[in-house]
């Protein structure tokens, strides 16, 4: 896909134009870029993407709940089995061109093991999550769902808290691009591709007594 996109645009007689506005163009985001990062607080929610900051708005209920309860099983069972790190909502992933703090995100034990107390900017996760509100169903979908992939994130799923669903994606490296798995609903179960053994029903993404006694399996187990 990229390899045609840049044959696209070297046949075209004004590319020279193209890439020399182009870099003009990333090399005032990079600036910008910096000062975000050096303007970025701990009390704020915000990501930089294509030269925007995007501030996030407070969410409902339900995407809070469907949040912590999914964390509370990951965190556990990566802790349990010592697979690596979980961390949700304030990590800032440091992509080519743009940063983003997913809702939550998993990293395996090689990568864990170089992270630094003080560190804030992180790499690529092995899984991502993201919770759709009504304010970020489009970055989701589209501008997320593109760079997840194209940076090598191996397993994303989009939760849908309304219709009480998760669509399960995995990464295709011969194209870099997202292949769906499956998506699943309240009475169905979901196996993480890329945590061996996460398997959970996903009605404990979004039920509290649903959520203990999946956590109590996967503690037991």
């Amino acid at each position: 896909m990229l390899e045609a996109r840049v044959t696209d645009l070297l046949e075209a007689p004004d590319a020279k134009l193209v890439i020399e506005r182009v870099q003009a163009i990333l090399a005032n985001e990079a600036t910008r870029r910096r000062a975000f990062r050096e303007w970025l607080r701990d009390d704020v929610k915000a990501e930089f993407i294509n030269g925007e900051i995007i501030m996030h708005s407070p969410v409902k209920r339900r995407h809070l709940n469907a949040t912590k309860y999914l964390e509370n099983l990951l965190l556990n069972f990566v802790m349990r089995h010592d697979l690596g790190t979980v961390d949700s909502e304030k990590a800032l992933i440091g992509l080519t061109r743009n940063d983003y703090e997913p809702d939550i995100c998993y990293w395996n034990t090689e990568t864990a093991a170089s992270f630094e107390d003080d560190q804030m900017e992180h790499p690529a996760p092995d899984l991502i999550v993201e919770i759709l509100s009504k304010s970020t169903t489009g970055r989701d979908r589209g501008v997320k769902f593109e760079d997840y992939s194209a940076h090598g994130v191996n397993e994303y799923w989009i939760i849908d808290p309304v219709r009480k669903s998760v669509e399960q994606y995995q990464l295709d490296e011969a194209t870099m691009a997202f292949a769906s798995v499956a998506t699943l609903y309240n009475d169905d179960v979901i196996n993480a591709i890329t945590i061996p053994g996460f398997t959970i029903p996903i009605n404990a993404i979004f039920d509290k007594r649903a959520n203990m006694a999946a956590l109590q399996t996967l503690l037991t187990s």
